[in-house]
Parts: C-alpha cells; structure tokens; sequence
C-alpha cells in the first residue's frame, strides 16, 4: 500500500485535530455545513427545559415572544438550498410526532460536522454514505433494547407528559399537564385507541392559567357574525374555506359600465348572486355556518333572514378539528355540503372575560373535549397552548407505542457509548464512521448541559463515566447528573425513532452534496458599468430592421 495513503484505522487519529495549512481555514467540504451551524447555532440556545426565549419579528413585522423551534424555523424566510432542506426535515418531524424539531436540527448538523472532519481525513464520500446508512440501522435497531419501561393502560400518564410538556412552558407546568392527560383519558376510546382530533383547545384571554377548564363538545373562542346567537336544537353545520359571499370579490376584473342602468343591474345581479347562494343552506336545512375567511355585509344579512347563524374562525386547524369531530368535509365554495354535520346545539357562552363558540351534543354522545385555555398575556397563552398540543401528540404516540425510553439526555448518551465500542472493535470505514455518528450524539447531552448552566466539560465526564459503568440511566438534571428513573424523565420511544430516521435521511443526502448549483437568475439588479448614463446600452432593434 502507498505509504502516503491513510487506511481506515487511521482516519480518528487524523480527525481530531482537523487538519491545518495554507487555506484550511474557513473552507468546508461540505457546502451545506455553513448553513446548518448558522441555524444551529439559532436553535440550540432554546433545546432543553432550560432553553432560553427569543424575540422573533416575523416577515409581517409582528413581533413574538417564543421559544419553539418549529415557531422559530417556520418564520424565518431562508434562501439557502441545504438550510431549506434541514428545516423541512426539522419541521416535518415536527409534523408527524408533534415534538423534536430541535432534536432534528441539532443532530443533523453535528453529522453533518462529524461528515466534515470525515472527508478531510480522507473518507471517500461513497463509504462515508453508506457507513452513515449502517451506523443509523444500528442506532435504530439498539433503541428498542434500551426501552426500561412501557405505561400500561391503566397508568397515568401525567410524568411522561409532563417531560414533553415542560421544554414548551414557562410556568403552572403540573396544572397544566394535569389537566391535558385528564382530557385525554376522557377522549379515548373504550378499545384504547385516541384520536387527536376529539380534544380541543380554545384560548381565551384574561385570567390565570389555573381558571383553565374543560367543557365538553368543541369551543372556538369566537363570537356569531350576525343577528342569530345561536341554533337550540337540531344544529346541522357546514364548513367553509371561502369568503361568505361573492364567490371572489377580488377578482382582477374590470366591470364596464357605461350608464347609471348598468350600475344598477349589476348590483342588482350581484344582490341576487348573493340570494341564491344563501338560499341554497337555508334549502339544504343548514343552519350554522362556519366560514375560515371573510364574511360579506350583503351576504350576513341574507343570513339574518334565513335565521342561519354565521361563524367566523381565525384558522384552519379549527375548520378541520370541526370538520374530523362533525363529520363533514370543508366546503371551497360557498355551496352546501351533501351531509351536514350535526349536534345538538351551537351558542355563544362567556368564559371570564371572553366569548367562545360552543358546539355542544348530548350527554352520552358527546364525540370531543375542549381545553380551554386561561392567561393574561398572549405570550402566556400561546406557550401553553404549545405545551398543551405537544401533549395531546404525545398521550397520541403512547396510545400506539407505550414503550418508554430515559430521556434527559440518557439515551442519547448510551447509543453513543455503544456506538463507540463498537466503533473501536470495527474495521473499514465503519470503525470512525461509529465513532463519529457517537460523537454528533455526545452534543445533545452537552447542549442541555450548557443551556442549564452547567459545567459541560465536567457533567459530560461524569455523565461518560456512568454510561462506561453500565449505568444507562444517567441523564442531565438542573444541578448536575440525575436517575431519569427515579425523577421520571421520560422520552417516547415512537418519537425518538421517527426523528433518528430524519436525522439520517437528511444528513446522508447532504453529505453526497458538493456543489449547489442555483439554476436561475439572481434577482439582485446589476450596476450599470457605464458612467455616463446617455450612454447606456439601448434595446436591441427588431430583426429585419437596421440602426440608423
């Protein structure tokens, strides 16, 4: 073998420290690695029950208190290739398990890290490929033998929601996860299964969190549009995702009118538009209406005279909680619906200082709960309204899957010290492969550390200690290491999975990545290079016809 060629044995050695000369500095083999530390090092201050908040201004110039990182990467405007892909997966993770964008982000950058100081010692980007593939199968394939426990069904679930709902609020934590695994249990179904869709929140300000209550049927913190309050009995619903009224007042149409006749008759012919289409629900026995867009004059007061009460929703998540609880689907245009949805009664109630909508069904038949939310600032209620979704996916996960893993950090901290063993006992490209993919996992421990103000260096010794010992148990607590056990931290071990597999899907397409290529022109307009501007370039002329 060329003695100037490095074997797989020796590539750690030549890792760390990452090799230095003329141009080393500042240049990465990876271009979507500066995008990753420039989003990690946005999202890592806030990873953790200790995470810190941000004041986030949105592109619309609203201005927002948060410590979420789905709320965080959802607002920012990214224009990077790489950065856009590592938010999706981040996002979609988000999406499917309702908690662990921070988890994504952060890990996927640390591979991606890991990937760099990989290639510069020589790794083929083929074998760097399909090492990561192996070591992610065998993360994937340990996780289920480092799950000590799985809730049973007749548990509670309050720790294990508590550890997912106490990273997303700031205050009342044990109230409030209370009062979401009261609603859950309620909601679930006698075979064990639970659907999301049944428990409700509505968020109501003024007061304190602890006026919080639930009520049964759904509730939209909203009031009726119109002169009808409310339908006592007998309700049948139809859903909107559409104006409450002409079909598209904004249409980019220009109207010719020559005459004051033409004007009349075509306020007349949009009178009768507006008629007919009103009409139609009231024919359809419809009488509520919910409509997630805006609401018409005309068209409300067509309403008024059918007796049919319009309700206005400020998002869709309401128009499809109502649509999966009632049963009918979302309507685009404003034509009724081949099967209402139906309850018993729809009215407006006051709830302390507020006014919520509230669909309500008999007794015994009643489908859904609603949490409704107390706080006396928006920040307050948007967190716990946060916290209390992250929840509700959670009691949802463990309804499918009630196998728990250690959280704090635990397990992250035991792959890693598998990962690593098996690394040292491995040949080829597997062996730093292993060892690298432990070291990105080493970070996340180490951030929640930092962002508990904890000596990282000494609490991960110790932590590494405890994990060579056997003792997988050992996580990262307020002070210093804890027994996740004993203080009944706890992670899903649906959710781990799904955000492992993320994790290496994106960082294995990014890795093979070595060059962005954007296949369209820059929207940034060009100086002119000629400083006379009576000289400036002109129009080319038609063909077939000469300058003069």
């Amino acid at each position: 073998m060329d003695s100037r060629s490095s074997s797989a044995r020796e590539l750690p050695e030549r890792l760390w420290p990452c090799p230095r000369g003329p141009g080393a500095q500042g240049r990465n083999l990876l271009s979507s690695l500066a995008p990753g530390h420039t989003l990690a090092r946005v999202i890592r201050p806030c990873y953790g029950p200790h995470g810190r908040q941000k004041l986030l201004v949105t592109a619309r110039g609203d201005t927002v208190l948060t410590g979420y990182a789905t709320a965080i990467l959802g607002a920012l405007e990214l224009e990077h290739p790489a950065a856009r892909l590592l938010r999706d997966a981040a996002l979609g993770q988000a999406e499917h398990s309702g908690d662990g964008t921070a988890f994504v982000l952060l890990l996927a950058e640390a591979l991606l890290a890991q990937a760099e100081r990989l290639l510069l010692a020589g790794l083929p980007r083929a074998q760097l490929q399909e090492a990561y593939a192996r070591a992610t199968a065998e993360t994937l394939a340990l996780l289920p033998s480092l799950a000590i426990r799985s809730l049973g069904p007749l548990e509670d679930p309050f720790w294990v929601l508590y550890s997912v709902m106490n990273t997303h609020t700031l205050s009342q934590t044990e109230f409030l996860t209370a009062l979401v695994a009261q609603a859950c249990g309620a909601a679930q179904e006698l075979d064990g299964s639970f659907h999301p869709e049944r428990v409700g929140l509505c968020t109501l300000p003024g007061g304190h969190l602890e006026d919080s209550c639930l009520l049964p049927g759904l509730a939209v913190a909203r009031k009726a549009c119109g002169q009808v309050p409310m339908v006592m009995s007998g309700a049948r619903v139809a859903l909107f995702a559409c104006t409450f009224g002409l079909a598209n007042p904004n249409a980019p149409a220009t109207a010719r009118l020559s005459s004051p006749a033409d004007l009349a008759k075509f306020r007349k012919g949009s009178e009768q538009l507006i008629h007919k289409q009103v009409g139609q629900l009231a024919t359809a026995d419809v009488n509520v209406a919910v409509v997630w867009g805006d609401v018409e004059a005309k068209a409300l007061t067509q309403a008024d005279k059918y007796g049919l009460m319009v309700i206005q929703v400020e998002s869709r998540r309401q128009l499809v909680y109502l649509s999966e609880v009632l049963g009918t689907p979302v309507m685009p245009y404003l034509i009724p619906p081949l099967e209402p949805g139906r309850c018993q009664r729809v009215y407006t109630q006051e709830l302390g200082e507020g006014l919520a909508v509230v669909f309500e069904w008999e007794c015994g038949d009643t489908p859904a709960l609603t949490l409704v939310l107390r706080g006396a600032t928006t920040e307050g209620l948007r967190g716990a309204e946060q916290a209390a979704y992250h929840g509700i996916d959670a009691y949802r996960q463990l309804c499918q899957d009630p196998r728990l893993l250690p959280g704090a950090g635990a397990t992250e901290m035991a792959l890693a010290t598998i990962l690593s063993e098996k690394g040292t006992r491995s040949e080829g490209p597997d062996g730093p492969v292993f060892q690298a993919f432990a070291q990105a996992l080493r970070s996340l421990p180490a951030t929640l550390a930092d962002n508990a103000g904890l000596p990282v260096s000494n609490v991960m010794a110790e932590m590494n200690a405890a994990h060579q010992a056997g003792d997988f148990l050992a996580g990262v607590g307020d002070e210093g290491i804890i027994n996740v056990a004993q203080e009944e931290v706890w992670d899903t071990l649906i959710a781990k999975a799904q955000g492992l597999q993320a994790v290496a899907d994106v960082a294995i397409q990014l890795a093979t990545v070595d060059e962005i290529i954007v296949a369209k022109g820059s929207s940034t307009r060009q100086p002119d290079s000629n400083p006379k501007p009576t000289k400036a370039m002109e129009r080319p002329p038609p063909l077939g016809k000469k300058v003069p």
